[in-house]
Parts: C-alpha cells; structure tokens; sequence
C-alpha cells in the first residue's frame, strides 16, 4: 500500500483503500472513527492513510450523467431505488445524512485521488476526504470538476490557488493508477478494504464494534512478531 505520510513511530498504520464515490467507504469511515476511539481508550494508535481505488476506472474523463449510467448497470430504476434506500439507511445509522437524489453525474475520480494524495503530504488527507465525501453524498457535487475539488481542499484548510494549479497538471497521475493497480494485485475486488502495516485485515464497513476488534487483534499478531524479530 501506498504511504502518503509518516506517523509516529509508536503508531500502527492502517491503509484504507477507497473511492471518492464508494458510499461504503464513507460509512466505513465513520465506523472506523469510533473503532479509533474505542480503541485510544485501551492506549492503541493508529496512523490512517487513504489509498487510491477506481470503482469506474475507464470512465470518462468528464464523467457521465449518472441516471443513465446506473440504469445501464443495475437494469432498472426500482433497483437503483432499493440499492440508494439500503446505502442511505445504512448511512443514517452512523450519523450520516445521504442525498443521492442530488448527484447528477458519476464522476471519473483519478484527480480526486490525486488530491487526496496531495493532502497526505501537507497533513490534511483525513480533512480532504471528509470534504469529497460531504461534496459528493450530501451536496450532491461533480468531485470530478476540477473547482469543486479546489473548493473541497479549501474546506480541508489547503490553499485553493495552490491545489488548483496542481490539478491542471498531471502530477501524481501515474503514481495513483500504480497504486490502483497494485491494490487489485494485492486481492483488493472491492472497497473500502483495511490493510494494517501492509497485512490485509478486512474488507467492507463492518460495525465498529468488529473493526475495533479486528484491529486489536492485528495490532496484537504484529507486535508480537516484532518483539521475537520476525516484523
């Protein structure tokens, strides 16, 4: 897995691989959040970064209007309805507040990654993937456009100008479809999926009661290979 940011050394690094429109991501993100304070209560740390997935990666570089694009993939607007209700209920339960009702295209998420990846480095990726997340499932916002992703990194405390000249360039562009690609290499089929330092641990956005303990125990089998030299 990608690491976009050194923690601490007395920390255990969890690497969440994810895309910007995964509605599971987000909810996993919220269950990992209280996980993480469960888990700071028994003096266990971990430093999270987010690595790059493309749930579409041969989309559009515009993107497409995602009614169409949806109906194409599901075959009909009563299972887009069913899936969107499910997704949306399930967000409720962590405090979420879903409106896909106000997404109207399915964005190509390459220069998301690429922001995310920018933020890992000025300390603000945690920041700037809740941004796209509120962006794209609460606002109902085209994350593919390079001024919403601008707007998203200002939220985030990133300089605007600064991430908007970085996103007219390329830079980062190869690096995030390797990653991508070494995610599906590594067994990554779906997401969000939760490596803890480069062991994968699990997949999908489990309760928070059952991340915490998958962490646990993992942070358990990792220390004590360190401590008789096989980490």
């Amino acid at each position: 897995m990608d690491t976009h940011q050194p923690g601490p050394e007395t920390e255990t690094r969890i690497d969440i691989v994810s895309d910007a429109i995964c509605p599971w991501c987000y909810i996993g993100k919220r269950q990992l959040e209280r996980a993480l304070v469960d888990l700071g209560t028994q003096d266990l740390r971990f430093a999270v970064r987010w690595n790059p997935f493309q749930l579409n990666p041969d989309m559009p570089v515009q993107g497409v209007e995602r009614a169409a694009y949806r109906l194409a993939k599901f075959g009909s607007a009563e299972r887009m309805r069913e899936l969107d209700a499910r997704v949306t209920d399930a967000a409720s339960r962590v405090g979420l507040s879903f409106h896909l009702d106000r997404i109207s295209r399915t964005p190509n998420t390459l220069d998301a990654h690429r922001l995310i990846w920018l933020a890992g480095r000025h300390g603000a990726q945690d920041a700037v993937v809740e941004a796209l997340f509120v962006a794209y499932f609460t606002e109902g916002q085209d994350i593919g456009d390079p001024a919403v992703l601008a707007d998203c990194a200002a939220a985030a405390g990133m300089d605007r100008n600064a991430v908007a000249a970085f996103l007219r360039g390329d830079e980062a562009a190869a690096e995030m479809r390797a990653a991508d690609s070494a995610a599906r290499e590594a067994g990554v089929n779906g997401v969000p999926s939760f490596f803890l330092d480069g062991y994968g641990l699990f997949s999908g956005a489990m309760p928070a009661e059952q991340m915490a303990e998958a962490l646990r125990r993992g942070h358990q089998i990792l220390t004590g290979r360190a401590a008789v030299g096989l980490g």
